[in-house]
Formats: C-alpha cells, sequence, structure tokens
C-alpha cells in the first residue's frame, strides 16, 4: 500500500475494520495532532503498533487543531500531516475526523487495543469503553509539540 493510499476514509476504515476482525487480527487504535511530529510521535506510534496487527491512526482535523490549540494552529495542514504519518512504517492506515475528540471513530471501530499517552489516566481515556482495553505508553521526555513550538517562537 503506498502512503497516499493509507490516508482513508471513514468508510474503509470500518470495512478494513471488519475484514481484521474476520481474520482474528488485533486492531490497535491511537489519535492526535501530530502536528510537529517529533520523536516522541515516533516512539509511541511504534509502541502502539506493537500491541496488534494493524495500526488505525486517527488525526484531528485542521478546524478540530485550532479549536483545541487556538488560532495559530495547525502549523502544518491535514494533508500534509496526514501524508508524514502514512510515511511511517508503523502507522497501518490514517482517518482524519473532524471533532475534538476520537470518540465517534472509536464507537465505530471498536479496536481490541485504544493507545494513549501515559499522561492519560484509564479513567479518562475517550472511548475506553468501546475498546478491549486501554493501553498507556511511557513519554519520552522533554519530547513535546508545545516545547517545540515554544522554542520556534523564541527564536
Amino acid at each position: 500500500m503506498t502512503t497516499k493510499n493509507k490516508i482513508i476514509s471513514l468508510k474503509k476504515a470500518v470495512a478494513l475494520r471488519e475484514a481484521l476482525r474476520r481474520k482474528g487480527k488485533k486492531a490497535v487504535f491511537t489519535n492526535g495532532c501530530f502536528d510537529l511530529v517529533h520523536a516522541g510521535h515516533v516512539y509511541s506510534l511504534e509502541k502502539a503498533r506493537s500491541f496488534g496487527d494493524f495500526l488505525f491512526l486517527g488525526l484531528n482535523s485542521d478546524a478540530s487543531v485550532r479549536r483545541l490549540k487556538g488560532p495559530s494552529r495547525p502549523f502544518n495542514k491535514e494533508r500534509d500531516r496526514a501524508l508524514v504519518l502514512a510515511a511511517m512504517a508503523a502507522v497501518d492506515a490514517v482517518v482524519i475526523f473532524p471533532q475534538e475528540t476520537p470518540f465517534d471513530l472509536i464507537k465505530t471501530l471498536k479496536p481490541d487495543v485504544l493507545v494513549k499517552g501515559a499522561d492519560y489516566r484509564n479513567g479518562t481515556v475517550v472511548g475506553a469503553e468501546f475498546a478491549g482495553r486501554v493501553a498507556l505508553v511511557p513519554l519520552l521526555k522533554g519530547r513535546s509539540t508545545t516545547a517545540l513550538a515554544a522554542k520556534l517562537k523564541k527564536n
């Protein structure tokens, strides 16, 4: 599958999820804005992929990033962010979603494993009730988009 073909619609994601279920394959889901991709993102995506056979990545749309992060964000447009993420070996499919949270996407896909950074607590992970289980991945110290943005602004 080419990088561009890994950016899929919700309809295609549902069909892929059903195919994985029929084959007894484990589907993993994670999500985020991924505005400035850094080593922490690479680490968390590779770790997420290690929990199963197929990694669905929910990507916040430009409009939802603006609502979450403010009018100056995102730095990179959703299609560019999706393309960068789809190029990663750990990511099997990217689905762009317009809401602030991936609740509807998780509810629809019902992944076997829902992966978030360890800054979340099990009781606060959106959509946890629709996943087989929740896995929290440790964050890499000193790696964050907020820190990168602040450093760029300072310089």
